[in-house]
């Protein structure tokens, strides 16, 4: 895989992820002021991802974060532990991405009148069709990860091109204005929406020189992301009405075109969509499948979630897809994208801690390192905060989900101590 390839797993699975899928919903908490929360999210993610440069760089491998945990924290329980829920969030975050190709499809071919069934039929499509391709191998993945990053990058640009000069200023001001602590803890939405640039660091055995490469193909993928989320938050909030904003939150970028651009607009723009969510949904199997064969290897997991099915694929990749599948027809993606938007922000945290600990090895400004932990611990703070006075249901599921990845490391461990 070469620097492009790699950078383009990353804005993959951010913009997949991100403007597509979270826009609307950020909007929603911050109002007109969501485009400082992309600006403030794209900040962590930029001190987030010179921590993982800098570890990649040291310790180049396929395992990427797994590898940086188990170095850094003596306790297997607790670097499997954090290895899992970064596992269990990757999987969560296809859901919610999987979600928002299913309502754009919908939106698309069937418009505004069909049931939810039918965007889960959509979501539900694309996830066995991309765990089929990731099965293929990485060649496969790298390959489709650059025709559709170009597709939708294109799509985009000329979206924000065409919106620019239309924008109404008066509608960039017409929706509310928050507090500095609603702001912050939109940010947890946000984060997440960049949150995808870790996978990079799982590309790092497939990439010829990876301590050149991995570094400036995070730098680059953030770079180009921050501009872009925060040029089209500015265009779609400029573009439709608060209370449109609000009816059509799940393809609010795609509704933007249509003042700009018209019905074909519209549908361009929809298509873009499909093509980003489903990057994006690629990008994060690859990222999982990576993990779960590692996690696998190391004895973390089960040796049967490393197990070969057919061509790339394994059992834990057949198992997670069924989790996924779970997650498409039972939970709405406004509460898929927080819990996931929040176990992020924890095992991200966890990152920090780790180039801390191995700063000796690794190298770097120890002051960027503190200054990226507090920013995303206000952050996490904020956006618990806010979670418990509006929907504490996802505090306690966000909880489940930590505590139930290291309950799973606990039992493995001991079962591992038996067997020896």
């Amino acid at each position: 895989m070469r620097l492009w390839s790699v950078a383009a797993l990353g804005i993959g699975s951010m913009v997949g992820a991100g403007i597509f899928a979270l826009l609307g919903q950020a909007a929603l908490m911050a109002g007109s002021d969501v485009y400082l929360s992309f600006a403030i999210g794209g900040v962590i993610a930029l001190l987030s991802g010179y921590s993982y440069a800098r570890l990649a760089a040291r310790f180049p491998s396929s395992a990427g974060i797994m590898d940086y945990f188990d170095r850094a924290y003596p306790s297997r329980i607790v670097a499997g532990g954090l290895s899992v829920l970064y596992l269990v969030t990757s999987i969560i975050a296809i859901a919610m991405i999987a979600k928002t190709f299913g309502a754009y499809a919908d939106r698309l071919i069937l418009g505004d009148t069909s049931s939810p069934w039918v965007k889960s039929f959509f979501a539900s499509a694309i996830v066995i069709a991309l765990v089929a391709a990731n099965m293929v191998g990485s060649g496969a993945v790298g390959r489709l990860e650059e025709l559709l990053v170009v597709a939708k990058l294109v799509i985009l640009a000329v979206l924000m091109l065409a919106g620019a000069p239309a924008i109404d200023p008066a509608l960039l001001i017409a929706g509310p204005t928050v507090g500095a602590g609603t702001l912050l803890a939109s940010v947890g939405l946000t984060f997440f929406a960049y949150a995808g640039y870790g996978m990079m660091t799982n590309a790092a055995g497939h990439v010829a020189n990876p301590e050149v490469t991995i570094p400036r193909a995070i730098y680059l993928a953030i770079g180009l992301v921050i501009v872009l989320y925060i040029g089209l938050a500015i265009v779609v909030l400029g573009s439709i009405s608060p209370a449109e904003l609000a009816r059509y939150a799940d393809t609010a970028v795609a509704q933007a075109a249509r003042p700009v651009l018209g019905q074909a607009g519209f549908v361009i723009v929809a298509g873009g969509a499909l093509f980003a969510t489903a990057s994006a949904i690629n990008a994060c199997i690859f990222s999982a499948l990576e993990v779960s064969r590692g996690l696998a290897a190391r004895g973390q997991l089960p040796a049967a979630v490393g197990r070969a099915t057919w061509g790339q694929g394994t059992h834990g990749l057949v198992w997670g897809a069924g989790a996924i599948l779970v997650l498409v027809n039972l939970f709405d993606l406004g509460a898929i994208a927080q819990v996931a938007g929040a176990t992020f922000l924890i095992s991200y945290l966890a990152i920090f801690l780790a180039h801390w600990r191995l700063h000796a090895e690794v190298g770097g400004r120890r002051s960027l390192i503190l200054l990226g932990a507090a920013l995303m611990a206000l952050t996490l703070g904020a956006f618990t905060v806010s979670l418990l006075q509006t929907q504490p249901i996802v505090v306690g599921l966000a909880l489940v989900v930590t505590a139930g990845s290291f309950g799973i490391e606990w039992l493995v461990q001991r079962r591992r101590q038996a067997s020896l």
